[in-house]
């Protein structure tokens, strides 16, 4: 039988087997979502244990490189989500994920205060998922509009993110994390609001949505605590 809940379009957004239907996406979501942060864990852990670091040599390359992996796992994921095969590829791709994470988890750890930061940032993301996971499924209004204007933010701070590889100016490195924030909190609003109001049928495309920005914001976090909040021995 196929993951993917493809019946949803037969029926009315107000019939009650519509409504049970985005109700079983949706919680499948949330359980692929809170299954996802197992593999993150696992490659951030094995990322520092190992000193794994994807940017060691050139970080322009080691960019170049991970862009093509991860859209890699996006076309794979794409083209499988409806079966077994999807879920498998989703979750070794957050494990690639967290082998990403693992650079920036080991500097973090450096801190005497590593450890709080990291769960600071967990707890900080947690509440902003919550607040807008809560919004997009009370709220009447229809969030979809905004996708033009935060595709645009991402490109800016893409590009930004980008030339400070060779910048390395702190302060465009506090600017992109804040942007950041702002721009995949958002993304989380319409991304659950998407299954909420049906437009997304299928839950392992849906996990792949939010699991990146859950991650963005995330990483956003636990930047700017590192730069504000760490403290050496």
């Amino acid at each position: 039988m196929a993951l993917g809940d493809q019946q949803i379009g037969q029926y009315g957004s107000g019939t009650s087997a519509g409504l049970v239907t985005r109700n079983r996406v949706l919680r499948n979501t949330y359980w692929l979502l809170a299954l996802s942060l197992v593999p993150t864990v696992l490659g951030a852990w094995v990322g520092v244990r190992s000193g794994f670091s994807f940017f060691a040599g050139s970080p322009f390359i080691g960019f170049i490189a991970f862009m093509a992996i991860a859209f890699g796992f996006f076309y794979a994921i794409e083209r499988t989500k409806n079966s077994g095969l999807g879920v498998a590829l989703l979750l070794a791709f957050t494990f690639f994920m967290g082998l990403m994470l693992s650079r920036m988890i080991g500097s973090i750890m450096g801190f005497s205060n590593g450890a709080t930061l990291i769960m600071t940032a967990f707890g900080g993301t947690a509440a902003i998922f919550a607040t807008m996971a809560t919004v997009a499924t009370v709220s009447k209004r229809d969030f979809s509009g905004l996708g033009k204007w935060l595709f645009m933010g991402f490109l800016v701070i893409l590009v930004a993110a980008v030339a400070n590889i060779w910048l390395k100016l702190p302060a465009l490195m506090l600017t992109i994390s804040v942007l950041a924030i702002i721009i995949f909190s958002a993304y989380m609003l319409i991304d659950v609001q998407r299954v909420v109001n049906g437009g997304e049928t299928n839950y392992v495309s849906a996990t792949l949505a939010i699991y990146l920005d859950i991650y963005n914001v995330f990483t956003s976090l636990l930047s700017i605590l590192g730069i504000f909040g760490g403290e050496r021995d």
